[in-house]
């Protein structure tokens, strides 16, 4: 954490004491409770996920059970690794997968500025790869959803960072490890294959034929390398064990190869026309919620992570909902882009810290800053980290500094012996005017089981910014298509 002796002198004079109208302000400060890291709570067994499953996200909306709206909760992936490892193991992990799903936004967003033609595919299969979605090694949040008729019920990932939807399928030529049971078409009465010539067929980005069947076949590969190929169908998904959804256009994977893990398949919640969202967006409206927990953390048991699909998506008191402009790239629909205009920290909007390093481009897809559920850490472009994280030091010169940093994170303090701490708070200004005040817990988190507490921003030279889920958790982030915005609703869990 060195840096040259000047620039944290000045950092903190302005920060400590900034002259407004000829009057001082004073750095405001928040607490911060010193809470070790600890292993996440395991899944709950199944016997009891109807119960789970029928918790309300908002306990006063009178549409909950309406078919205008429908709502599951969702468990963190690392819930799945139990006991079987310790919680800076299960912490680092999350990490490596972080810096791989960085990666393949990265890449995705590259091919999406030159892209190669679409694939042509004759009767033997596919010619080649088109890098359409994300390292599915770095799901983070999983659903569990009926699959058929009468339903299977299965661990989705759920996915703000890809459209389509698919499913591992018997008979498996290839396939990974999951937690459940291989889906079998021939099991259920609502699979149906999707004809070759079929309109859904034709919108996929990679697109075959089975010459034998007649019916379509897709293919996702992702950016670490992992590849889904099988038949591409419609199905029944059931949902809080009896809230089906029919006719969902999913892909019916007999060949799944890479780093998959656990979990069945994946739900895309992207802009593309073949996500979930956009698939019911008729029935439910075009607009989508979820509120991520953390479930390491003290009092998380008594919540759970949920997601919410139509007009319940926004709870009752919407006058909290901090929106901003939901923007476009005109390169990729996947992504939900926003606009940045700032971070104050302690009440003050950061020096340095410039809205052109986080703009995006729409002549090369380059830029802007999107707001991601697979992504854990907040990415900023190098030089707004930087001025970011220069700020927050000078806040924070009463703390004990750990010197060397933490995987990716250079800013770390030793908190041993506190019980709690005051630090600078920390808001993100968004075009429109409005602000995201973030808890303290949602920007300096512990690494260890040591006390050892890290600033949960990091640098990035991918060429986007990423919101990531350890800011937005105790926060519900209202997706809005219908009006083109993103709206942060506190306290919203």
């Amino acid at each position: 954490m060195a840096d040259t002796p000047l620039l944290p002198l000045l950092f903190s004079l302005f920060l400590l004491v900034v002259h407004v109208n000829g009057r001082s302000k004073p750095l405001q400060l928040q607490t911060l409770p010193v809470t070790l890291l600890r292993s996440p709570d395991a899944l709950l067994p199944e016997e009891d996920e109807a119960q789970s499953l029928a918790t309300a996200v908002d306990s006063q909306s009178e549409a909950t059970l309406s078919p205008s709206s429908l709502h599951f909760d969702l468990s963190h992936r690392d819930s799945l690794l139990g006991e079987t490892a310790s919680p800076e193991q299960i912490f680092l992990l999350r990490l490596d997968r972080d810096d791989a799903r960085v990666e393949s936004v990265r890449q995705m967003l590259a091919e999406a500025a030159a892209p190669p033609p679409r694939n042509v595919t004759d009767r033997k299969g596919f010619s080649s790869k088109v890098v359409s979605g994300l390292a599915q090694g770095s799901g983070e949040y999983f659903g569990r959803i009926g699959i058929g008729t009468p339903p299977r019920y299965a661990y989705m990932v759920l996915d703000t960072g890809s459209d389509i939807v698919w499913l591992q399928c018997a008979p498996c030529r290839r396939c990974y490890s999951q937690s459940d049971p291989i889906f079998d078409p021939r099991r259920s009465r609502t699979y149906a294959a999707v004809p070759c010539g079929a309109p859904l067929c034709r919108r996929l980005d990679v697109a075959g034929c089975d010459t034998r069947r007649r019916s379509c076949q897709y293919q996702v590969s992702y950016g670490d390398g992992s590849v889904t190929t099988g038949e591409y169908s419609t199905e029944t998904l059931t949902f809080r064990r009896s809230f089906r959804v029919p006719r969902v256009a999913l892909g019916c994977g007999h060949d799944d190869e890479g780093l998959f893990v656990a979990a069945a398949g994946l739900l895309g919640l992207g802009q593309g026309s073949l996500s979930f969202p956009s698939q019911i967006g008729r029935r439910f409206g075009r607009m989508f919620s979820y509120c991520l927990v953390d479930r390491t953390s003290a009092g998380a048991p008594n919540r759970s992570s949920t997601v919410v699909f139509g007009k319940s998506a926004v709870p009752r008191a919407s006058s909290r909902v901090a929106y901003t402009p939901m923007l476009r790239n005109p390169k990729v629909d996947t992504f939900y882009y926003i606009e940045l205009t700032g971070v104050s920290v302690g009440g003050t909007r950061v020096p340095g810290l410039l809205t052109s390093d986080l703009r995006l481009d729409p002549s090369t897809g380059r830029g802007g800053v999107i707001v991601d559920s697979g992504t854990s850490v907040t990415r900023l472009a190098r030089p707004a980290y930087e001025a970011l994280r220069d700020a927050f030091r000078a806040g924070t010169t009463g703390l004990k500094a750990s010197p060397g940093g933490f995987s990716l994170f250079d800013t770390c303090y030793n908190l041993s012996g506190r019980t709690e701490v005051k630090v600078p708070t920390v808001a993100l200004h968004l075009a429109g005017g409005s602000a995201v005040s973030l808890p303290a817990e949602n920007y300096l988190i512990p690494v260890d089981t040591r006390a050892t507490f890290c600033f949960a921003f990091a640098g990035t030279d991918s060429g986007v910014s990423i919101i990531g889920n350890i800011q937005q958790q105790g926060y519900r982030v209202v997706f809005d298509r219908e009006m083109s915005r993103v709206g942060f609703v506190p306290r919203g869990c």
